[in-house]
């Protein structure tokens, strides 16, 4: 039995040598998710691969990375190809990958992503070459599938907020070998029917799905179309490459519906609201400008001839009222003076001295006698009374003592 013994290294040199000769494990791709994903300061890349069932570990040696377009995380799902062997000093077997590709949706993002970049650069999805949505339209284009929700919600939708909207589906192929070609084909047909505006999209799915809306001949048709496009596919997380070449992202096809289609009740309330703005407007104005033509007609009033005239004869007639209350107030004043001066008059009036008993004497060259000197006797004189004249003759003068 002792003769059946043999040393670790000779079990593990042998065991390395069956994998060695085996033609399978010497070229193999195993697909599997990562873990355990470690960079060696080295260069080299060691992870594991796993499944539900099992793992097993691997090693990307540093000379076999120029290959890797990508860095490898825990959680990404990859398909690695290399050899099987065995490292005889732990005895313990490992895939030495040699290429690593992204399984599944993995590549196609990365796909996805390098397309996406270029055609970024080349300027397909600058704002410059967005055309506006127009508002009211008539014409709508629709470019998907014939069955499915998404075809039924776009009709539901636009149907709902304009009941006159003429809906013209192109019943594309969205998904498989031929979608791209039948997509491109849908936007040409309906842009030489003169559609006014276009959705272009889909129901939700997987990347592969949605792969058609992805590829560069669907963008460039989009980008080319002279008719506003909207691109309206998958849900609301799901982004493809026309999302960017679109007029107009819509996160789901009834939105899409939406975007495209102004809600008709809402334009006829909008109306009606301009209507009632416009009659008050109107009413407010036609107020004013007849307050401002009453106040027009007011001032022609005030400066017409016949207005002027009628002031003027007011004028008039109010300086002569004042012309003779002045008058009399002056006649009055001056009646009242004259009765003044009258009663002065009247007081030294020689009558009034002679109705006092004084007399008026005068010689007879009848210059008045006011001094005894004046007199000689047998000299005539006369003496003027109250009522009449007497003439007498001097027969005497005396002189009187002092």
């Amino acid at each position: 039995m002792k003769q059946n013994v043999y040393s670790v290294s000779q079990i593990n040199s042998y065991i390395k040598n069956m994998f060695t000769q085996d033609f399978l494990c010497s070229s193999i791709f195993i697909k599997g998710e990562l873990s355990n994903v470690k960079y060696h300061g080295s260069g080299h890349i060691y992870f594991t691969l796993k499944d539900s069932g099992a793992a097993i570990s691997c090693v990307m040696f540093a000379g076999n990375r120029s290959g890797l377009s990508f860095r490898l995380v825990d959680g990404l799902e990859v398909i690695a190809g290399g050899s099987v062997d065995v490292y005889e000093r732990d005895g313990k077997y490992q895939l030495y990958a040699k290429v690593i590709e992204q399984s599944g949706g993995g590549a196609l993002y990365e796909q996805y992503e390098k397309l996406k970049r270029e055609l970024l650069e080349m300027g397909m999805f600058d704002d410059c070459y967005k055309q506006p949505i127009p508002r009211f339209v008539r014409k709508l284009g629709v470019v998907t599938a014939s069955t499915g929700a998404a075809v039924r919600d776009i009709i539901q939708v636009a149907t709902r907020r304009n009941p006159y909207i003429e809906i013209v589906l192109y019943p594309a192929i969205v998904q498989g070998d031929y979608a791209v070609e039948s997509i491109v084909k849908g936007i040409r047909a309906l842009e030489k029917e003169g559609v006014d505006v276009m959705i272009v999209g889909r129901g939700g799915g997987s990347i592969e799905d949605l792969w058609a809306f992805n590829s560069r001949e669907v963008a460039q048709a989009v980008f080319d179309c002279s008719i506003p496009v909207i691109s309206a596919v998958g849900h609301e997380t799901d982004t493809t490459i026309i999302d960017y070449v679109a007029d107009l992202r819509a996160p789901t096809p009834s939105a899409g519906a939406e975007l495209a289609v102004c809600d008709m009740e809402a334009v006829l309330s909008q109306i009606s609201q301009y209507a009632r703005q416009l009659t008050d407007t109107m009413l407010t104005r036609c107020s004013r400008e007849r307050m401002h033509a009453e106040n027009l007609a007011l001032r022609l009033k005030n400066v017409s001839p016949q207005a002027i005239m009628k002031e003027q004869r007011m004028r008039i007639i109010s300086m002569e009222e004042q012309l003779n209350h002045r008058m009399e107030a002056v006649l009055l004043a001056k009646r009242n003076e004259l009765k003044v001066c009258a009663a002065k008059l009247e007081s030294l009036s020689p009558l009034t001295k002679l109705s006092q008993g004084y007399a008026y004497v005068t010689g007879g060259d009848e210059k008045p006698i006011t001094d005894i000197g004046q007199v000689k006797e047998g000299d005539r004189m006369h003496i003027y009374l109250q009522n009449g004249t007497v003439e007498a003759v001097a027969q005497s003068v005396s002189r009187r003592e002092e």
